[in-house]
C-alpha cells in the first residue's frame, strides 16, 4: 500500500510497475480478441498479500486459474450466440474471480455483461475517455479513482455531485462515466481480486440531479451489480440531502441483500474519517494528493487503456437465449413510484433551502 507521504510522480511510478497500465498500451488491442495469451502471465501474477486474499476468498489457486480459463476459452469457441468476444486471461479472470470459479456462475455473467450493454447501449457503449462529453466530466472532477488504495487494499471510486451539471450533461453520461471507470480499473487483476471503495459525496446535489434520472433509467443499478464482473465491497454515501434519501430506497431494492449490508450513510465528512480514515481521498476531501493532481492521474491511467476499452463495442451478443435467470418481473409499479416522487422532488428540495 502506498503511504500517506505519497507525492503525486511517486504514485506514478509505483503504478507504471503494473503491465496493466505499461504494456497493454503496446498491445494491438485487435489481438485480445483473437489471441488467447496476448499479455505475459508471469508478469499478471498476483502479490503474496492478493494472492492470500484471492486464495481465501476466491477459492483460487493456480490449478483452478488455469483450468476454468481454459474452460471458459472451449466455450466461448463453440459458443455460436456471440462474436467477437476478448479470450486473453485478465478479460475471462473478470468473470471467474467475481463469481468465486464457478464457471457455470461465470458463464452466464459474462452472458449478462454482453447482453446488458446490448439493451442498454446508451449507458454501457462509447465509452472513450477522450471523446466530449466524457472527458469534460472526468475533468471537472465528477468521477476520480484515487492512485492510492485504502485501508483493504481496495481502489477507491469518488463521485462528487456538485461537480456534474445536470444541465448539460444527462443521466446516460452519468453512467457512462462509471462504467468507463469500471472497464478502465477491471483490467488489473489485483482490483478484480481485492474489489472496490465506492464513496459518493452529494453536497451539493440538487432537484436537477434527481429529474434527470427518468424512472427507466433506475434499471441500470439493478444491472450494475447483477451483470458486471466487479467486486462491490463498501459503498459510502455523504451529506445526502433528506430530499433526495427516497432515491436510496428505491436503489436498495434493486440490489441485492449482500450489498445492502455493505452500504454506509454519512451526515458529514467528519463522521467519515472516524470510521474509514482520509489518507487516499484528495487534499480537498481531508487526503493528501491535491484534487487537479488526482485527475490528473486518473485521465493518464484511462488513457492508458484507451484503445483496449473503445474496442470493447466490438463483442456482439447475437441472442440471450443461453441466459438461464432473465428478469420478467413487472417494474411498472416501481415507475410509478419513482415518477409521483419526481414530482413532488422540485417542492421538497425548495423547502430545504427556506429552512
Amino acid at each position: 500500500m502506498l503511504s500517506v507521504a505519497t507525492t503525486f510522480s511517486e504514485v506514478a511510478e509505483y503504478w507504471c510497475q503494473y503491465p496493466t497500465h505499461n504494456d497493454l498500451i503496446k498491445l494491438n488491442p485487435k489481438l485480445l480478441f483473437s489471441t488467447p495469451r496476448i499479455l505475459d502471465n508471469s508478469k499478471m501474477e498476483l502479490s503474496e498479500r492478493v494472492q492470500k486474499v484471492a486464495k481465501k476468498e476466491l477459492r483460487e489457486d493456480k490449478f483452478a486459474r488455469d483450468q476454468c480459463i481454459q474452460q471458459m476459452r472451449d466455450w466461448l469457441s463453440k459458443n455460436e450466440d456471440v462474436v467477437d468476444v476478448r479470450i486473453d486471461d485478465v478479460f475471462l479472470l473478470r468473470f471467474l474471480r467475481t463469481k468465486k470459479f464457478s464457471v457455470p456462475m461465470a458463464q452466464q455473467l459474462l452472458l449478462k455483461y454482453l447482453n446488458v450493454k446490448k439493451t442498454i447501449p446508451r449507458m454501457t457503449t462509447e465509452l472513450d475517455c477522450l471523446s466530449s462529453p466524457l472527458k469534460e466530466v472526468f475533468e471537472n472532477g465528477y468521477l476520480v479513482v484515487s492512485p492510492i488504495r485504502d485501508q483493504h487494499g481496495r481502489r477507491v471510486i469518488i463521485t462528487r455531485a456538485e461537480k456534474f451539471d445536470p444541465h448539460i450533461w444527462n443521466s446516460s453520461i452519468q453512467a457512462r462515466a462509471y462504467f468507463l471507470a469500471m472497464e478502465t480499473l477491471l483490467d488489473d487483476p489485483e482490483n478484480q481480486v481485492m474489489g472496490f471503495t465506492h464513496i459518493s459525496d452529494w453536497y451539493g446535489a440538487s432537484a436537477a440531479h434527481l429529474t434527470n434520472w427518468r424512472p427507466v433509467d433506475f434499471e441500470i443499478i439493478e444491472h450494475g451489480e447483477q451483470s458486471w464482473p466487479a467486486r462491490h465491497k463498501a459503498i459510502h454515501f455523504i451529506n445526502v440531502p433528506s430530499a433526495a434519501k427516497w432515491v436510496l430506497n428505491i436503489s436498495l431494492r434493486l440490489v441485492s441483500n449482500k450489498i445492502n449490508d455493505r452500504l454506509f450513510l454519512y451526515s458529514s465528512w467528519s463522521e467519515y474519517y472516524k470510521k474509514c480514515g482520509s489518507s487516499y481521498l484528495p487534499k480537498e476531501l481531508g487526503g493528501t494528493i491535491p484534487m487537479a493532481e488526482m485527475i490528473q492521474w486518473w485521465m493518464q491511467e484511462m488513457a492508458a487503456k484507451r484503445d483496449i476499452i473503445v474496442q470493447l463495442d466490438k463483442m456482439k451478443l447475437l441472442s440471450d437465449r443461453g441466459i438461464t435467470q432473465k428478469h420478467d418481473y413487472n417494474l411498472t409499479p416501481l415507475h410509478a413510484e419513482i415518477r409521483a416522487h419526481m414530482d413532488s422532488v422540485a417542492g421538497s428540495f425548495r423547502k430545504l433551502e427556506v429552512d
